[in-house]
């Protein structure tokens, strides 16, 4: 397989594998999912602690790092949190929206059909002003503060 008509390099699975993630996304701008979580979308930050530290966190925002997020939001594990429905509105967010993208696909093949994720991860977020708070909030809790 090959990138464009006009490039004859290759395309890596990943690639391949990220694009057909995205084709079943209606993936979000950051203002517009901070929209949609004042308006009840549960926003998922599935960034590893050490770069929520270092960075920070989406004030509400349900933090579950990328290994058990499946467990944890399909309506029917045992494992699921409180929030986790069929027709939840998920926006899931990492650093920079490409690890956001397999995981909303991820969801969505689990069940979760209105799971999406933010163009551009937390950097896009906080590069557009959004409210953030210091992180090192333990994965299963909720960042610090209430959406604003």
């Amino acid at each position: 397989m090959t990138g464009t008509p006009h490039d004859s390099s290759p395309v890596s699975g990943v690639d391949r594998l990220l694009a057909a993630a995205r084709a079943r996304l209606d993936r979000v701008p950051p203002a517009t999912a901070f929209d949609e979580q004042r308006r009840g979308a549960l926003l998922v930050d599935i960034r590893p602690q050490a770069q929520r530290e270092a960075e920070g966190e989406v004030p509400g925002a349900l933090v579950l790092e990328r290994n058990v997020l499946e467990w944890r939001l399909d309506p029917l594990s045992d494992a699921r949190v409180p929030e986790a429905a069929a027709d939840l509105r998920v926006l899931v967010l990492c650093q920079e929206g490409y690890t956001s993208s397999l995981a909303a696909a991820a969801l969505q093949d689990v069940g979760v059909g209105a799971a999406t994720d933010v163009v551009g991860g937390f950097a896009a977020w906080a590069a557009e002003g959004l409210p953030t708070v210091p992180g090192g909030t333990v994965a299963g809790g909720r960042s610090g503060g209430e959406p604003a």
